[in-house]
């Protein structure tokens, strides 16, 4: 793949092989909440302490996890080929901890929280700001309740002028750990291959848009993407002497 351009798109899968709880099981809950309760502005609105304590469990978990192979991997495909851009609808950090840099998080992020007046996102994850307390921003001068910095449903993810941009002008796109059930992150495989790119997808399991992919890895992305990004970045290599003879 190496001068290709190559868009990579994440989701809750990868991030669940480092031990990230996905909180959303068969029946649509959130650890027995609904996501409407929870990961909408009208659940912040009507119960904002609910929606605070849900989100801080999952920030506090942030310091019990690690990147695991399939995050190395990406790294390792990012470094070798400069044109690949990592999208990702985890809000974790664990993409920039395997190694990875200009990562970018259409959900927002866990390590950020949200000023409520002035909009401003501020690195939080000292053991002050990971209570069941609500904290207060540091943007205003008058300190003002700060919300999860993240993308409930009903709210356009980040940057999808960009994500279109980068996608209806890739070789090769390529979904890892993704159910394929979420949008607008579902529709970009349609989107690539209508823009002839290469679709390729590594997940656990079909996904719902597994119609969309030209070649189909099933299995675990640890397992998988190691031997995949050595095999991808070999042929490159391998098509790059061929052109110089």
């Amino acid at each position: 793949m190496r001068g290709k351009r190559v868009v990579v798109l994440t989701g809750a899968g990868i991030s669940a092989e480092s031990g990230v709880r996905t909180f959303r099981d068969n029946g649509g809950l959130w650890e027995n909440h609904r996501i409407e309760d929870v990961a909408t502005p009208e659940g912040w609105a009507a119960d904002p302490e609910k929606v605070w304590r849900f989100y801080q469990a999952r920030r506090r978990q942030m310091n019990e996890v690690e990147p695991n192979p399939a995050h190395r991997a990406l790294a390792r495909l990012q470094s070798e080929n400069e044109s690949t851009f990592l999208i990702t609808q985890n809000v974790d950090d664990l993409h920039e901890r395997g190694g990875s840099e200009n990562v970018h998080h259409m959900h927002g992020q866990l390590l950020t929280l949200r000023c409520e007046v002035s909009g401003r996102s501020e690195h939080r994850m000292e053991a002050a700001s990971l209570g069941d307390e609500f904290v207060t921003c540091t943007c205003c001068s008058t300190p003002h309740r700060m919300r999860p910095d993240v993308v409930w449903f009903g709210e356009m993810p980040l940057g999808m002028e960009r994500i279109y941009d980068a996608v209806s002008n890739c070789d090769v796109f390529v979904v890892v750990g993704s159910s394929g059930h979420v949008y607008p992150a579902a529709g970009l495989v349609e989107a690539a291959k209508q823009a002839g790119a290469q679709t390729i997808l590594v997940n656990a399991e079909a996904p719902a848009n597994v119609e969309f992919f030209d070649e189909v890895h099933l299995g675990a992305a640890g397992n998988l993407l190691p031997d995949l990004v050595e095999s991808w970045l070999k042929t490159s290599r391998r098509n790059a002497n061929d052109q110089e003879c």
